[in-house]
């Protein structure tokens, strides 16, 4: 893995480089966001509608988890490979052995602060009365595997910088077969409704972080020691800059779910369908859209390392040939989950449990709305990864912060104030259409600029 000559990431097909790790990644995604849903599946039709609205007061937390994870992964990973590209293995063993330290390091601190503020966490995230007790009991137990979360999440990136991409989704399967089997188990079986749901997950997330710790203490390509765990401004700094992008957008989506969920129970509570219907709505639509947002972020995943390493080798062909590749993929997997919210809403509803038709009546209205744009949201994902692989963080942060703080954010309180709950509905298609809209046209930028500078 030396040079561009040797090394597959830099002379292998575009297309089977993107099958060999954009596939294991998009499975490792996939898997990951079905602890949710699995959760929200058997809760639903246990503790019912309530559960699910716990599960979505709750949800935040989770995007915290990934954020701090892609933060280190991605941004370990982006510099490994940038630093193997150029043939910088002293630096590319730094980069690697910096970002597990601070993932380890924030899994920590992260379940520290939220057994401290748990309780007026769980009421800022939007828990009403009839809610509250079933989030304490839920994300009480859950925030105990936030460390194994973290690792499992953003080692898995370093997994694939290091060659190795199917490892990194067995990793992740393993732990949501064990959550799949356990969650009934637990729920039905030895009657434990909520905590059971949430002791299945994290037992699960337990085995897929031993898993990937282990993996990281014998490299392919190079040897991590101890020593490399250890905070270092020459390692950190450069994996905060690149992570950065991924980070802020998980965080913007945290952000918004909170200000969505607090919105949800205000117009909620002003119109027919009272709070609660609309926060559970809100809490499945949010899970089955994660599915979906897997498979894009899975794709934007697995064109880091074949990006990274060919734009540190400066072959500017191969970056522009992988991210159309890749764009092309995600349209075409957009456009059919949006033929499948628009068409079969109410059946994909009803997978998590019954409820009034008034219930089923908002949740395709909501859906249909809320989801109307998805077969382009693959363009500003995929986009604002590349800029962060290729080493251009300024740009691939503010890409991340279109479409959920500076667009979405603000429609979510302006709409409401005008058209109520309906407002909520529709703030995300107008983000995400103008969202998409400077995503194309900073890459059609960028890439005159690789043009230039690498013409091969």
């Amino acid at each position: 893995m030396e040079n561009r000559n040797t090394n597959p990431l830099g002379t292998e097909k575009i297309g089977s480089l993107l099958m060999k790790f954009a596939i294991p990644s998009i499975i490792a995604m996939l898997v990951s966001s079905l602890y949710n849903i699995v959760d929200q599946f058997f809760i639903g039709r246990s503790v019912g509608m309530l559960g699910n609205a716990a599960t979505n007061v709750a949800f935040p937390l989770s995007i915290t988890c990934t954020a701090l994870a892609l933060l280190c992964g991605i941004g370990g990973a982006a510099n490994f490979n940038l630093a193997m590209g150029r043939k910088e293995k002293e630096k590319a063993v730094s980069f690697a052995g910096g970002a597990i330290g601070m993932m380890l390091l924030a899994g920590l601190v992260l379940t520290i602060v939220v057994s401290l503020f748990l309780k007026p966490m769980m009421i800022a995230f939007g828990a009403t009365d009839n809610v509250l007790d079933y989030a304490l009991t839920y994300t009480g137990i859950t925030s105990l595997g936030f460390p194994f979360l973290i690792v499992t999440t953003g080692g898995s990136n370093l997994i694939r910088a290091d060659g190795s991409p199917k490892y990194s989704m067995i990793c992740t399967l393993t732990g949501a077969i064990i959550n799949t089997i356990l969650d009934p188990l637990f729920i039905f079986t030895f009657d434990m409704g909520m905590a059971g749901a949430a002791w299945a997950t994290i037992i699960g997330q337990i085995v897929s972080g031993i898993m990937v710790l282990g993996y990281l203490t014998r490299f392919k390509t190079v040897h991590i020691p101890l020593k490399s765990l250890l905070p270092s401004k020459t390692s950190w700094i450069p994996i905060l800059t690149l992570g950065i992008a991924p980070f802020f957008n998980q965080m913007a989506m945290m952000v918004v779910q909170i200000v969505m969920n607090n919105t949800l129970t205000y117009y909620g509570g002003q119109s027919s369908y009272g709070s609660e219907i609309p926060m559970a709505c809100a809490g499945i639509i949010s899970k089955v859209g994660m599915i979906f947002f897997a498979i894009v972020i899975g794709i934007s995943q697995g064109i880091q390392p074949i990006i990274s390493f060919n734009y540190g080798a400066g072959n500017g062909k191969r970056v522009k040939e992988t991210y159309k590749k890749a764009l092309t993929a995600a349209i075409i997997i957009s456009t059919v989950a949006f033929l499948l919210f628009q068409f079969f809403p109410r059946e994909i509803i009803s997978i998590f449990g019954s409820g009034s038709e008034e219930y089923f009546t908002f949740a395709e209205k909501f859906f249909r709305i809320y989801l109307f744009f998805t077969f382009i949201n693959g363009i500003q994902p995929i986009t604002a990864n590349t800029f962060t692989s290729i080493g251009k963080s300024g740009k691939g942060v503010f890409l991340s912060l279109t479409r959920q703080i500076i667009f979405l954010l603000p429609l979510l309180i302006i709409l409401p104030i005008f058209m109520g709950i309906d407002g909520v509905m529709y703030s995300a298609p107008v983000a995400d259409g103008i969202a998409a809209v400077f995503s194309a046209w900073f890459i059609w930028k960028e890439f005159k600029i690789i043009d230039k500078q690498m013409p091969n």
